[in-house]
């Protein structure tokens, strides 16, 4: 609209067809909510009218399918619906669905006000930008038809009796046509605007991809926690046991074989399959500890903090399970922490408190060794958990001073359940 180019195309045309339209849309609109209403209060008495003023709570649905069409004269951004598919087929899901949805309700209240108020303002800009500036232009021609040459009134206010006059009044009609054609682009694209505010904001897709995409990675999470498992449960039950059996054997083998040459090469075996089965459960332990599924969390960590090559003390108060995904990410936070005080801090104790209260679950672990630990420091396993937990909505910090203490904290938001194990 910057530039006199606008005037040649075909926009003013189109926002005049909007807002032309629009008041055409108002007035059925209000013919069609004044008229159920009105049918059915007078058949409340037989019970008949209720489902009909029932109905009104959905007049904004076909008005808002109306409108989402009529903005594509104007605006070439699509407007989808925002609505829910019913789970299941049907009526009654449907109307259930529909009545539980805010889309519906806010299409009700653009349904009304267009009704009761936009209507009237469309047909005023139309007849202010567009026919007025058009009857003041066919004055010449209105003058020399119906005024049989002699007189004409423009708009009816005022009569024009000479031929120069009335060209005088066309000049003036074609520059209010070209402001009016400006004017109806303002009115167009505020009107369109405040349409799309009220049944499809555009800030509504990004709204809907930011929670798709959330959803899609807690799927993702919850995906990988049953991958693992199932990793977990192969290695236990198929590898490992074959494993522990070829121990035994050579175990057998190496207690029946006699001194020499051949009972050395068997306890080499032996001891080899040894640490190979050793570093097996080692890895299934890693990958996800059967304790954490069988007993959850609080046992989990216990566990962990036993098999510390630092003495940890463990302060962990919960009441139930909690979802797996948090479960596994607080667990195997703890256990890096762990890893981390044993490998680099230097220290001589650890910590691990925490519990769960006000939606949340909450782990410390602190350390009183030489500090200067950093999260995203080379290195260190705490950044792939990190992001691990900001999938979950949880929050990690770290606070690790030179000469110490060591302060991870941790936190999710989660329900917990009243089943233990």
């Amino acid at each position: 609209m910057s530039g006199p180019g606008f005037l040649l195309s075909s926009w003013p045309w189109r926002s005049a067809g909007y807002l032309l339209t629009g008041a055409l849309a108002g007035v059925v609109a209000l013919v069609g909510i004044l008229g159920t209403a009105a049918v059915g209060g007078a058949l409340t008495l037989v019970l008949v009218g209720l489902p009909l003023l029932g109905l009104l709570a959905l007049a904004g649905l076909p008005v808002a399918w109306v409108e989402r069409h009529r903005l594509r004269l104007i605006d070439r951004d699509p407007a989808p619906g925002r609505h829910r598919t019913p789970g299941t087929g049907g009526l009654r899901p449907w109307l259930t669905t529909r009545l539980r949805e805010p889309a519906t309700w806010r299409e009700l209240g653009h349904a009304l006000l267009l009704a009761g108020l936009l209507w009237p303002v469309d047909a005023l800009a139309v007849t202010v930008g567009l026919l007025f500036p058009l009857a003041m232009v066919a004055t010449p021609l209105l003058m020399a038809t119906a005024g049989g040459g002699r007189e004409t009134k423009v708009l009816k206010v005022w009569t024009v009796t000479d031929w120069p006059t009335a060209f005088g009044v066309t000049a003036l009609g074609l520059l209010a046509l070209a402001l009016g054609g400006y004017a109806l682009g303002v009115a167009a694209g505020s009107r369109a605007e405040l349409t799309r505010l009220l049944i499809a904001p555009r800030d509504g897709d990004l709204g809907d991809r930011v929670v798709e995409l959330t959803r899609s990675r807690v799927r993702l999470v919850d995906a990988f926690e049953a991958e693992r498992r199932r990793i977990e449960r192969d290695l236990h039950d198929g590898a490992q046991q074959r494993l522990v059996a070829l121990t035994m054997t050579l175990g057998l083998a190496r207690l029946d074989a006699p001194p020499g040459p051949l009972a050395d090469q068997l306890a080499k075996a032996h001891e080899e399959a040894g640490r190979a089965l050793a570093e097996l459960r080692e890895l299934i332990h890693g990958i996800h500890p059967k304790v954490l599924t069988d007993y959850g969390l609080e046992t989990a960590v216990t566990d962990a903090a036993d098999r510390s090559a630092v003495p940890v003390d463990v302060d962990l108060e919960l009441r139930g399970r909690l979802p797996a995904a948090v479960e596994s990410a607080a667990y195997f936070v703890v256990c890096e922490a762990l890893a981390n005080i044993a490998r680099h801090s230097g220290a001589s104790r650890g910590q691990v408190t925490g519990g769960h209260r006000d939606g949340r679950l909450f782990l410390q672990v602190s350390d009183d060794g030489r500090g200067g630990a950093a999260a995203a420091g080379a290195g260190s396993g705490l950044t792939g958990l990190a992001d691990r937990v900001s999938v979950l909505d949880g929050r990690l910090s770290l606070s690790s001073p030179p000469g110490g203490p060591t302060l991870l904290r941790v936190e999710f938001p989660c329900e917990q359940t009243d089943r233990c194990a």
